[in-house]
């Protein structure tokens, strides 16, 4: 990037910062970093390639080539915020804005739209390319521009720069290695896709720990055995926080939704639930589980893997939570969307491990657990861009502030003009 690029960044960001304290929808990252944009162009085109990339590092090079070059084409302009949404077949003073955003951007085709239509009227080929852009940008492709679409199409193309220079750095440590199987999960993409022979081979959506309170950790670890019909060992600060004012309410509740209370050595405990007995489980001498079956939180299948957070993918008995755009919503661990695909493909090279087989161990009437002969590697990744197979280019939220505390790292661990010139001086 040249030194004028860098400046563009600049000037747009500090624009950008300023509208962006009065957006809905996301931080922003620290301004100082912002500031720092051409340093950071530089570090990352001076990094020696190592051995092998991943494809997926390839692909996010190319589009940060694209997105650097499309930032200077763009001027900028802002999209004039309305008291209410814009609805197809609303007159939107926008409209010419849109349009060639749009284009540049490649949700709209060239020419979509002629200049001889109305030109303040939001309608036909702009709605479906608006509903492009939400898609891409991890929205409901609703057509209406509301105020998170809003601020989503204002956001400067500097901005997406940014994000994809900090995926690129993300993929240039090599997460996980493409020779061996790989389940990799984005997390403020909300995705899960697995790898074989550096193939894609399976994706879903997921549902991750909530950003306000239980972020899912980052982390790496070996997929180590799948448990079919699982129990749910409640953790004591679900069991003491959520689950004890329900009990102490209606001392039924964990007999109709299938609880057992157990000891320390897990031994079931008969009995009505007794002031007593309610004080053991607040202390955790007396622990709750939840039986295998269809209402146990952890669905019919667990799949295991070693890490220090207790950090486990599995079904749900709720599914309605993935039709939603944005999924930070459980305690921390990972919920699948098809957790039948996954079994399947996971055991796919285990003897006598069929599809229905797993079926069948799913829906059957006791808890299996089955190990691994070979382990699966399980990666927690963090890209709030990510360039698909084809070339198009996804934005998500930087849900947990990841990417604005890797950014001040790399800003902390770029050297400045001076101190460069000072290291020459010394040689």
């Amino acid at each position: 990037m040249t030194s004028s690029a860098g400046s563009g960044e600049v000037r747009r960001a500090l624009a950008w910062f300023d509208m962006r304290l009065k957006s809905p929808g996301r931080l922003p990252l620290g301004i100082v970093a912002l500031a720092s944009a051409s340093l950071f162009a530089q570090q990352l085109q001076e990094t020696p390639p190592i051995a092998v990339r991943s494809e997926e590092y390839q692909r996010t090079l190319n589009a940060l080539d694209r997105y650097r070059a499309l930032a200077e084409q763009d001027d900028g302009a802002l999209l004039p915020e309305t008291e209410r949404p814009v609805k197809p077949g609303d007159r939107y003073q926008g409209v010419p804005r849109l349009i060639h955003l749009l284009t540049l951007l490649g949700d709209l085709p060239a020419g979509a739209v002629s200049g001889d239509d109305d030109s303040d009227l939001y309608r036909g080929a702009l709605v479906d390319a608006v509903q492009r852009f939400q898609h891409r940008h991890g929205l409901e492709p609703t057509g209406k521009i509301d105020k998170i679409t809003l601020a989503q199409l204002n956001t400067p193309l500097a901005f997406r720069v940014r994000q994809l220079e900090l995926a690129l750095e993300r993929w240039r440590r090599d997460p996980y290695d493409p020779s061996r199987p790989a389940i990799v999960l984005n997390l403020p993409e909300f995705r899960l896709r697995a790898y074989r022979e550096g193939q894609l081979e399976l994706e879903m959506k997921i549902v991750v720990g909530q950003a306000s309170e239980h972020p899912t950790p980052l982390l790496s670890s070996e997929l180590e055995a799948v448990v079919f019909r699982p129990y749910w060992n409640v953790p004591l600060r679900i069991q003491r926080d959520e689950l004890l004012p329900t009990i102490v309410k209606d001392p039924s509740y964990p007999a109709a939704h299938d609880f057992e209370v157990v000891t320390g050595q897990g031994a079931v405990v008969q009995g009505r639930l007794s002031s007593a007995r309610i004080e053991e489980l607040r202390t955790g001498k007396l622990r709750l589980r939840q039986v295998p079956g269809p209402q146990n939180a952890l669905g019919l299948a667990k799949f295991v893997f070693p890490n220090d957070y207790h950090i486990y993918l599995h079904d749900t008995s709720v599914h309605s939570a993935f039709s939603r755009s944005r999924r930070d919503l459980s305690h921390g661990c990972i919920r699948v969307e098809r957790a039948e695909d996954l079994a399947e493909w996971v055991l796919r090279d285990q003897p006598g491990w069929s599809r229905a087989r797993v079926a069948q161990a799913m829906r059957g009437s006791e808890s299996t657990e089955v190990k691994l002969a070979h382990p699966i590697q399980v990666v927690t990744m963090y890209a709030t861009a990510v360039v698909l197979e084809n070339g198009e280019v996804h934005f998500f939220e930087d849900i947990y502030g990841e990417d604005e505390a890797l950014e001040k790292q790399l800003v902390a661990s770029t050297p400045s003009p001076t101190s460069t010139r000072d290291r020459a001086k010394d040689r």
